[in-house]
């Protein structure tokens, strides 16, 4: 602040020599005496100005000075003319009376911009409960007048003022990317982000909200990210209450998407934002104390062994293990309820509530650190429960928090989820790190029985972004979606009886799978190639999906999902291709290219992918679909790149080779 300071004498100088230009003054005295008293009571305030110091807003400072500075040039350019000597040099410096009356006028706005700078900068309790008023520099944009106060209590007010400030920002934001970008040129950021580290609930509350409203590009993120953005969230996260860390995690959702830039992501991560959302989404989603001490009985003990030689054991010494816990299960119903039933003994059924939870635990145990559970280790994991029941991973302080309101809870999981998904978009190395953690695990868990519609629809739409990236990414396919992962598992069950349910037509459908279907889809098209040969539960649905009576947006969404099955991408896509046929996809196919709204073309590329690959069934056979492959390489909608036009043409190939032949038999 040293350099206003100088701006600042620079003008009382210039004010000083107004004063002595105009006692000098030969002709227009009274005016020039009027200019004078005006300039001295400028000049003082300036001085008052000058002894606040480092308490003035900078950004209005600035503003106010120049212009007062270049009002008190022009002043003093009139009044040295008053002092010509000789006749001529007075013709010459012939001033209208109008010219005086002008400089009057800018003067006292001069003085009203200074005073109300002053008034401004003075903290609220100073000042009582005086009207500040609109700078008269402010005029012409009130607006902005409006902004410089707001962010003048963020510096000098109480913190119930500086609460309905930020308040007042947050207003000033909504539906206007002017004000957005005003409050940030005028240095709304900073104050706003200390607010929001050093305040009271509600004040932080708003901060936040603010801040999140005013990231509506890439550029004012980076803005935010410079100011020490970050560092701010990461402290409210670990120990914030659990109402403003929820806000926090919707302005981390806000910043990332309109960030659009995988260095937002990137920073982001590197201050374990990725970690402390996770930490809150699995907060009485999954324990985390579950790890040391998931049960004590002598049945664990013996899931524990069986845990133990599944991991390091070899393949027939595998299935052996499976086989003793499964004759267990069988012998002892209350063992099957204390022992983790394993993920892979699910098989094709919809997991039940019980096995949810069982794969929850199975997983949790999975990562238990080794040693002996005897008694003493018992009490041992037993204090550790209670301390990690206050503290999980990341530092996030969860103690007390079983008391809150449950809306509150659902709310910060939605928005511990929504954020996720926003970080995860398009980032493989987030998206690494999301999946090394215990995300997918509560992903899975929410889908199932997520407290509120928002959760779940968050959380698939997380795991859509994961599985996209997966998708293109096969290192992150092999290790957060390996077939045998308990996680895995639960995320695909999951996934599938949302599809199953909509494939059903059930009526006691989730009122929120509407929502759901959609992302569900698309996962489970992006994992086509983590699926084994056997593993063709998910076809059938996926085919009723393309029924006549389905939305054209889900029979758009299902003939892509069996697309990335049955293409030649796909190792598998022979076996898959023939699941296709065998649960009716050619008709409806058929169907579709012919009379389809927005399937059409997809449902064509599903349909060349399987003429090309099974051109000898009789289903493709008997419903023609070399005649409407060979309608639809005619029609300019539906041919869109050489792509389609070579897929087709290979396809049309394989068919005339195979059903040629049968047309002469039971086929026609």
């Amino acid at each position: 602040m040293a350099d206003l300071v100088e701006i600042l004498g620079k003008s009382i100088h210039l004010a000083d020599q107004v004063k002595a230009a105009a006692d000098e003054a030969k002709s227009f005295k009274q005016e020039c005496s009027e200019l004078k008293s005006k300039t001295e009571r400028l000049a003082s305030l300036l001085r008052q100005a000058a002894r606040t110091g480092n308490d003035l807003y900078e950004r209005p400072t600035r503003r106010i000075v120049d212009d007062t500075e270049q009002v008190l040039e022009k002043a003093l350019a009139l009044v040295v003319k008053c002092r010509s000597h000789g006749l001529m040099k007075r013709v010459l410096a012939i001033l209208p009376p109008a010219a005086f009356r002008k400089m009057s006028s800018q003067l006292d706005n001069s003085i009203g911009d200074v005073s109300w700078l002053i008034r401004v900068s003075t903290p609220a309790e100073d000042r009582g409960d005086e009207y500040l008023g609109l700078p008269p520099i402010a005029s012409n944009e009130p607006i902005l007048g409006l902004i410089w106060e707001q962010i003048a209590t963020l510096h000098t007010g109480s913190p119930e003022d500086r609460s309905d400030a930020a308040n007042s920002l947050l207003s000033l934001t909504r539906d206007n990317d002017r004000n957005r970008k005003l409050i940030i040129q005028e240095g709304g950021i900073g104050p706003l982000l200390k607010l929001a580290k050093e305040g009271k609930e509600e004040g932080q509350e708003n901060a936040v909200r603010a801040i999140g409203m005013l990231g509506r590009d890439p550029e004012s993120v980076d803005q935010m990210i410079h100011a020490g953005l970050c560092g701010v969230f990461q402290k409210i996260l670990k120990e914030g209450t659990m109402k403003v860390q929820a806000v926090v995690a919707w302005a981390v959702a806000k910043l990332t998407k309109h960030g659009q830039n995988p260095k937002c992501q990137d920073v982001f991560a590197q201050h374990n934002l990725i970690r402390l959302l996770v930490s809150h989404l699995a907060f009485e989603t999954v324990q985390e104390h579950s790890k040391y001490s998931i049960i004590t009985t002598k049945a664990s003990s013996i899931h524990a062994v069986v845990l133990a030689n599944s991991n390091n054991n070899s393949k027939a010494s595998n299935g052996g293990a499976l086989k003793d816990a499964n004759n267990s299960q069988n012998q002892n119903h209350e063992e099957d309820n204390n022992m983790a039933m394993l993920p892979y003994q699910l098989g094709n059924r919809k997991p039940t509530t019980h096995q949810m939870h069982s794969v929850v635990t199975t997983t949790m145990a999975m990562k238990k650190p080794p040693g002996p559970l005897d008694n003493g280790n018992s009490r041992q994991f037993s204090n550790h429960r209670h301390q990690v029941n206050h503290s999980m991973p990341g530092g996030v302080n969860l103690k007390g928090r079983e008391q809150e309101d449950p809306r509150m809870k659902a709310h910060m999981k939605a928005m511990a989820a929504k954020a996720l998904w926003r970080l995860a978009k398009d980032n493989s190395a987030i998206c690494r790190n999301i999946t090394e953690s215990r995300a997918l695990l509560c992903f899975a868990v929410l889908l199932e029985k997520g407290p509120e519609e928002e959760v779940r629809i968050n959380s698939a739409m997380a795991l859509m972004e994961i599985t996209t990236v997966a998708e293109k990414d096969a290192d992150l396919r092999r290790s957060a979606f390996k077939p045998n992962s308990p996680a895995c598992k639960a995320v695909i069950d999951q996934l599938l009886r949302i599809i199953e349910k909509a494939a059903n037509k059930d009526s006691d459908s989730d009122p929120s799978s509407g929502q759901l279907l959609v992302p569900c889809i698309r996962s489970i098209g992006s994992l086509a190639r983590t699926f084994r040969a056997t593993e063709t539960r998910m076809i059938a649905p996926l085919v009723r999906l393309l029924e006549d009576d389905c939305v054209p947006e889900i029979q758009k969404e299902a003939a892509e999902a069996l697309t990335k099955f049955a293409c030649t991408e796909n190792y598998l896509h022979p076996g898959h291709s023939k699941a296709i046929i065998e649960a009716g996809g050619a008709k409806h196919l058929i169907q579709l290219v012919y009379f389809g709204e927005q399937a059409a073309f997809s449902s064509l590329i599903l349909l060349a992918y399987i003429a090309k690959h099974v051109p000898d069934s009789e289903e493709l056979a008997r419903a023609e679909s070399l005649t409407v492959l060979e309608w639809a390489s005619k029609q300019t909608a539906l041919m869109q790149n050489e792509t389609v036009e070579a897929l087709l043409q290979d396809a049309k190939s394989r068919l005339e080779l195979f059903q040629s032949r049968g047309s002469r038999g039971t086929y026609h």
